[in-house]
């Protein structure tokens, strides 16, 4: 149960893959872009400004990015010494054992898939208003969950075929797609500041802080929802040409440009409309709209669609390579790792895991799934940073190309920083989050226990 994984087992797995190795650094730092700068910025942002922080969403990003920083120093130094396509999942097998392993994987659903999930409704919802604003208006019946008062939301069930569709196909394939649509995002943020950023009236930054230092962390753990991205590139190791380089440089360099663009975007969006009227899941084209600019409202909707596409993709891609991982180790059935012949991708778990998601979205309200996502990316925050730590002590002499500076002091910060904004989220979520674990508990009992490698004679364990 507490066995760990030897760094020889890793290295063997990882050579006999069968994935194909496509990526460079520059594809890290745009799947980096591609997950993260999207829902943060056209979902979430107006949310969290007028239920949590008001104009103080803007200390709410730099929390969270601080937060983020101090946990991507630790996966830069976890990914550049175990290159491995499980990410959080490998890193706690070889540094805590598999049961702490298991729960990180089984918390990651919440992050990968239950993200795609919250993404695709602010996708559908972006796609409605680029509808409206040309004077087609779809019924809500088919694109409003039924807690909503619709029937299905179909068009995020739609976007979710397409990605795993992508996907199924190849890495290139899906890579090529995302950095054109990273370049339309971004050009899209650029013409939104442009457009709006000479129309920002201070005095809607008053009171800066409505809510109190509060409504910071609280706003600080919805927005938190931004940053998934920096640490779902690390499922991609094992299809990067060069992973214990390439992969730092990504989660380094990605998060440092979305901090920059989300600050950004947080003190306009908040400067041309008094935060209570943000309470949207499109606020950017909202504001544009409220600006007048009915053309350039329509352009970022174009762009939000973009830069939510990429969103989705990147999420299903990384919740394919952890149950890659994880299907690898016997922990679930091994159909999962099965890779095809022809387009070198595990095609059964990317269809799998599209199928599921695509329900969620079709059916689940985008609040609920936003926080339950929060909630398991920052437990597997936790235990990643600390095997930092734990691999320090235990390992070594394990190669490490890249070494989280000043780690006594980065590490526990880490630690902590993560577990506040944990405690922040509601009651409900930690609830949820609890009876999720419990059943993961179940189904690693029932199913993982019996079928772990590690209880073949051949595999290679040690006792932790």
């Amino acid at each position: 149960m507490f066995r760990t994984k030897q760094i020889a087992t890793v290295s063997d797995d990882i050579g006999k893959t069968g994935l194909r190795r496509s990526l460079g650094a520059f594809d890290m730092v745009m799947l980096g872009i591609g997950a993260a700068v999207g829902t943060g910025i056209f979902v979430l942002t107006g949310v969290a400004a007028a239920r949590y922080a008001g104009p103080g969403i803007m200390l709410s990003f730099v929390l969270s990015s601080v937060v983020c920083g101090l946990v991507c120093l630790a996966y830069s130094e976890l990914a550049s010494s175990i290159p491995a396509a499980g990410s959080a999942y490998t890193y706690s097998y070889v540094a805590a054992g598999e049961f702490v392993a298991w729960l990180v994987g089984w918390n990651l659903i919440l992050e990968y898939s239950v993200g795609a999930c919250a993404v695709a409704g602010g996708w559908s919802a972006y796609l409605v208003g680029i509808l409206k604003s040309g004077g087609i208006e779809l019924p809500k019946a088919i694109t409003a969950v039924p807690h909503d008062g619709g029937v299905v939301n179909l068009p995020a069930m739609l976007i979710i075929a397409f990605v795993t569709v992508l996907l199924v196909r190849g890495i290139r394939e899906s890579a090529a797609v995302n950095r054109t649509l990273v370049g339309l995002k971004l050009g899209t943020i650029f013409l939104f500041l442009l457009l709006a950023g000479p129309r920002v009236d201070v005095t809607n930054w008053t009171p800066f802080l409505p809510f109190g230092w509060a409504g910071i962390s609280a706003g600080a753990a919805i927005i938190f929802f931004a940053y998934l991205g920096v640490d779902s590139l690390t499922t991609a190791a094992e299809e990067t040409r060069n992973p214990r380089r390439d992969v730092p440089i990504g989660i380094i360099v990605s998060l440092a440009i979305c901090t920059l663009l989300y600050v950004a975007v947080a003190a306009v969006l908040t400067g041309v409309v008094p935060f209570a009227r943000l309470d949207t899941a499109e606020p950017v084209t909202y504001a544009l709209r409220t600006l007048g600019y009915n053309f350039g409202s329509a352009l970022v909707g174009v762009g939000a669609i973009s830069g939510l596409t990429t969103v989705c993709l990147v999420m299903i891609y990384a919740q394919t390579r952890a149950f890659f991982a994880m299907s690898r180790d016997g922990l679930i059935p091994p159909a999962l790792c099965r890779v095809h012949p022809r387009y070198g991708t595990p095609h059964v778990a990317t269809i799998l895991v599209g199928s599921v998601v695509a329900v969620m979205a079709g059916f689940t309200p985008i609040g609920l799934v936003a926080e339950m996502c929060n909630i398991g990316t920052l437990f597997a925050f936790v235990v990643v940073s600390a095997c930092v730590l734990v691999l320090r002590r235990t390992q070594p002499d394990l190669p490490r190309p890249f070494r989280c500076p000043a780690a006594v002091v980065v590490v526990p910060l880490a630690i902590a920083s993560s577990l506040y904004i944990m405690m922040s989220l509601s009651g409900a979520t930690w609830v949820r989050f609890v009876v999720w674990t419990a059943v993961g508990i179940v189904v690693y009992a029932g199913y993982g226990a019996r079928h772990s490698r590690l209880n073949q004679p051949t595999a290679v364990a040690a006792v932790a």
